[in-house]
């Protein structure tokens, strides 16, 4: 049951009939594992805490430094050469006291993460790397984990939801079997922030639909979002068995 100063905190869910009290329940039930706080992560965290989700697990290894303040926009100047778990944990904290905040400050191996999934509903990468990428996929499949998929660079984004626990869902490895690291990241290769805000920010929309049981507008597809423009090409996400993750998919242009 909602308490009296978390029904009046969340009044404006409570008045949607796609939320209502029912849902707002269900994110209050709800454990949301975050993997990276950075431009993506920082806008989701943000976001999911204000939204009521009950248990946030935050995760990250990297400590705050000034060139990350254009676009993480939940420290400031005074939180340079903090560890950002344990900063954005203070943020989230005195943002909502209301729900239950845990930091894993450090890389997490394959064993580690697999553990930790067995405890969360859903899992927001926010990472910035395929290695990383790639292992949070493996894991996702492993424990049937529903994974929603946000990336940006320069002027361009991508999102992505696999539901792992629906038998013809397609997994991260389906779209990029290669497992070679990419060079290209915002810390070399630029990133206009609001970019990392828009995707992140879509990551927790779609983490908030998906808790309360509403359709969500990423299943089985590839969304790319070009900043430029502000046009959203969607592609559809098929099945093909040639996966050595998940059993194998591809996708097509919608």
């Amino acid at each position: 049951m909602l308490s009296d100063p978390e029904t009046l905190r969340y009044s404006s869910h409570l008045l949607l009939k796609d939320i209502g009290g029912a849902g707002q329940q269900k994110l209050k039930s709800s454990k949301v594992l975050i993997i990276g706080m950075g431009g993506l992560g920082s806008p989701a965290a943000l976001y999911l805490a204000a939204a009521g989700v009950g248990t946030l697990v935050i995760a990250d290894f990297d400590v705050i430094e000034s060139s990350n303040l254009q676009r993480q926009i939940a420290y400031s100047s005074q939180d340079i050469g903090k560890h950002k778990v344990l900063a954005m944990k203070a943020r989230l904290e005195a943002l909502n006291p209301h729900i239950r905040i845990r930091s894993i400050n450090k890389a997490m191996h394959e064993e580690q993460l697999l553990i930790e999934l067995t405890m969360i509903d859903l899992v927001l990468d926010c990472t910035d790397n395929m290695n990383a990428r790639q292992l949070i996929n493996r894991a996702c499949v492993q424990t049937k984990t529903p994974l929603l998929v946000g990336a940006a660079i320069r002027m361009e984004g991508q999102l992505m939801f696999f539901d792992n626990q629906s038998a013809d869902s397609a997994c991260y490895h389906c779209l990029f079997p290669t497992t070679e690291e990419q060079a290209l990241n915002c810390s070399n290769s630029g990133i206009v922030g609001p970019v990392v805000g828009i995707i992140g920010t879509m990551q927790a929309l779609e983490a908030i639909k998906y808790i309360v049981g509403l359709p969500l507008a990423l299943k089985n597809k590839l969304k790319l979002f070009d900043a430029k423009t502000l046009d959203w090409q969607t592609f559809a996400i098929q099945k093909n068995n040639q996966c050595t993750v998940c059993g194998g998919k591809t996708c097509r242009s919608e």
